[in-house]
């Protein structure tokens, strides 16, 4: 049944469907707990009974998790790897341990292959949100809903894992972006990502409204967007080098103490500037397909504006993260970061 979910999810005949009006539609049992459809690809994951960690320097409860993929449509290796972990738990591989809430983002624009319809669903995710649109509706559903699973798990500490792929090569195919917010990272977390064969780590400098900012900032989670390899269509995908990162997801569903690894596998970045799209005459002085992470010299010309003039690369090298000329007005262009120095290994 949990094999159906992802085709009913995208059908367009529900596309439409309000948070829990679906519910009574399709539920069931797994091994060790339950699932229920809360809306259009929202499932929640409830164990019968949650696991204790047992490890001496885990949380006592194991994390309440919410996983979500999809939240730019074209971002297929996710949603396939999600898929696997879904799959093992019907099969009976795995037994359900925590709670977690599986969230696909932007139904319309994965039928669509596209990574938005209107406008970037990851630039959204702010309470109070007064646009409107397609995009915008979907904000305030997967808001709602997070809230609402993390009131019923409140003894659970909280966990968000926003799996994302890019939309160019880089230096570190595998690399998580940590969200700005006042929420000190705990140490166990780096390790669990190094465990998972993450590359690298990106710390962010200020508020971005990201979805697993959203999180972190307004419900005090662990949270990161995970960028795992670049875009591609649906079955042209290569899982394999995703394996660590499949075995971490059937960890945070089982309740157990994921592979820990070293921090010394990881480096460390911090964003010191952003590039912003102000015109239409904008340009990003590199080439398109310039690998995330590539690392530019002092004095060189990054990016030219019409209204806001020349970028120039200061007294330290910068490299660029996300570069993208194509944003809307007023959207994040590129981000430009240098190198951090990561923390201590325990």
């Amino acid at each position: 049944m949990l094999a159906e979910w992802l085709e009913r999810s995208l059908a367009d005949g529900l596309s439409n469907c309000a948070v829990g009006s679906a519910q009574d539609v399709f539920h069931g049992q797994v091994s060790g707990g339950h699932y229920r459809l809360l809306g259009p690809g929202l499932l929640e994951l409830r164990p019968n009974q949650s696991a204790a960690n047992t490890s001496q320097n885990a949380e006592h409860q194991a994390p309440a998790c919410v996983i979500s993929v999809g939240i730019h449509g074209n971002e297929t290796a996710p949603i396939e790897l999600m898929g696997a972990s879904l799959a093992r738990l019907e099969a009976g591989l795995l037994q359900l341990g925590a709670p977690v809430l599986v969230i696909l983002g932007n139904l319309a624009a994965i039928r669509a292959g596209t990574r938005f319809v209107e406008t970037n669903l990851n630039r959204l995710f702010q309470r109070g949100l007064d646009s409107t649109g397609d995009e915008a509706d979907r904000a305030r559903t997967l808001m709602d809903t997070v809230d609402g699973f993390y009131k019923r798990h409140a003894t659970h500490p909280r966990l968000h894992y926003d799996l994302h792929t890019a939309i160019r090569e880089s230096r570190y195919p595998r690399f998580v972006v940590e969200p700005f917010a006042d929420v000190q990272t705990n140490h166990r977390q780096w390790q669990w990502l190094a465990g998972a064969d993450i590359q690298a780590v990106l710390h962010q400098h200020t508020h971005s409204w990201t979805f697993s900012h959203y999180t972190k900032h307004y419900h005090g989670a662990q949270a990161f967007t995970l960028e795992l390899g670049s875009a591609l269509p649906f079955g042209e995908n290569n899982l394999a080098p995703l394996l660590p990162m499949g075995e971490l997801l059937d960890a945070l569903i089982e309740g157990r103490e994921p592979a820990r690894g070293s921090l010394s596998a990881m480096d460390f970045f911090r964003v010191e500037h952003e590039l912003m799209r102000q015109s239409e005459d904008f340009r990003l002085c590199f080439a398109d397909d310039t690998p995330n992470f590539s690392e530019f010299a002092p004095g060189t010309r990054l990016a030219e504006d019409g209204e806001a003039g020349a970028f120039t690369v200061g007294d330290r090298p910068l490299s660029v993260v996300f570069p993208n000329a194509n944003v809307e007005l007023g959207a994040r262009a590129a981000l430009l970061v240098t190198s951090t120095v990561p923390p201590q290994d325990d």
